[in-house]
């Protein structure tokens, strides 16, 4: 990348994508623009627990192994761990990837579906293709925002489905940062700026439109390199009128980085 200035807004593995791009030659500038906030209601998650004893769901749908450890750890906390694996031991169970596999194992949970690689919507929909779901209950583990997709497609084919809620994603407590770079952006200090997710794309308008400077956001970002790790995040772009220069394929961030390498070197 030999001296450019890459803007990142990723929270949880920011860190780790800062020091990519700086062994890459890279001058990392980090703004994390996403804050994961607990969401999660003991009550909700008992009488949750009652209903799916009293209805069991034909399907479980597990996205995130932050959500899903949250689940348990609630359910540890009611004394209603075991009510619910025993739900779960009737139910058949899908993992999104390999952080939400990692934590059912570690419960003992028999999981009869895991998506492909890159482990996105398309491909968990892919894996429940051929699994009638036409008037039958599904239980979807939340992340961040609702996934849309999937529930509508789900809802398409028939299905019912219950949401649980475990975290939810909203601005940090300290935007300081994210100023800055909106700052930076405008005054075309970037050389690229890489967007990991939605939902920073979100964010950083709504900041943005709340400091009344939308506009020049929007006109420095098209003034410079815009990576995307993915679809979902380059149709998030696309909404605030963002061109997209580069996607990610696969959606990860190792093919990102290389990406980003190929165009800034």
């Amino acid at each position: 990348m030999r001296g450019k200035t890459v803007a990142i807004l990723e929270s949880r593995l920011g860190r780790q994508f800062a020091e990519l791009i700086a062994k890459h030659g890279g001058r990392p500038l980090h703004a994390p623009a996403l804050a994961e906030v607990p969401d999660l209601d003991r009550g909700v998650i008992a009488r949750l627990v009652a209903d799916l004893e009293a209805h069991p769901p034909r399907v479980a749908i597990f996205q995130t192994g932050v959500g899903t450890k949250a689940l348990f750890e609630a359910t540890d906390a009611l004394g209603l761990t075991d009510r619910l694996l025993a739900v779960f031991a009737r139910t058949l169970v899908a993992v999104r990837g390999p952080k939400p596999t990692g934590v059912l194992r570690g419960r003992g949970v028999r999981m009869d579906f895991s998506a492909q690689d890159p482990f996105t919507t398309a491909e968990v929909l892919a894996m429940l293709a051929q699994t009638p779901v036409a008037g039958e209950r599904v239980v979807v583990q939340r992340y961040g925002v609702t996934n849309v997709e999937l529930e509508e497609a789900l809802q398409a084919r028939g299905a019912r489905v219950i949401e649980i809620p475990t975290y939810r994603w909203s601005l940090p407590a300290d935007t300081q940062p994210m100023i800055g770079l909106i700052d930076t952006i405008e005054q075309r200090g970037v050389d690229a700026v890489a967007f990991t997710n939605a939902a920073q794309v979100y964010n950083l308008f709504e900041l943005a439109t709340t400091l009344g400077r939308a506009d020049a956001l929007h006109s420095g970002l098209n003034s410079t390199l815009v990576a995307s790790v993915g679809p979902v995040c380059s149709d998030a772009l696309k909404k605030f009128g963002v061109t997209v220069g580069l996607e990610a394929s696969p959606p990860k961030l190792g093919p990102l980085i290389s990406a980003l390498e190929q165009a800034l070197s």
